[in-house]
């Protein structure tokens, strides 16, 4: 019998080390698998891979690397048009705040602080922003 810690084995889970004994064969398959693991993960960045090793026919590549056709750019360009166009047509401070939250991926306290007022305030704005938002887009 060895004695294994979860928390090694469950990070997420276990934030104490807990130790729990197990028999002999699966200890041993446990380290083998963390072994494969370690050993694909220096595979993959070595190969600077953005998909899986495993398979040679490719199919992980073309699933990542897939072609976007004309109409979907298209489709695109002008959803992103019509994005900011809405946006431009909200109040200053309000797409500020909206562009701080979303875009910039500052949180509302780190927009509330920057601005120096309450970080209610700048929830209530970000909501109001998004309702007029969504009566904008639908009216399109």
């Amino acid at each position: 019998m060895k004695k294994i810690n979860l928390r090694e084995q469950y990070p997420d889970f276990y934030s104490v080390d807990t130790y729990v004994e197990v028999p002999d064969e699966v200890a041993d398959c446990i380290l083998e698998c963390d072994r494969r693991e370690a050993a694909y993960r220096r595979r993959t960045y070595y190969h600077k891979a953005f998909y899986s090793l495993d398979r040679g026919d490719g199919i992980e590549c073309d699933a990542v690397f897939s072609s976007v056709t004309p109409w979907e750019v298209y489709e695109r360009k002008l959803t992103l048009a019509q994005l900011h166009a809405a946006i431009s047509a909200l109040p200053d401070k309000q797409a500020k705040r909206l562009t701080a939250y979303y875009f910039l991926g500052m949180s509302k306290t780190e927009i509330a602080r920057a601005e120096g007022v309450n970080k209610s305030q700048v929830t209530r704005s970000i909501d109001r922003a998004l309702e007029t938002l969504k009566k904008y887009l639908k009216n399109l």
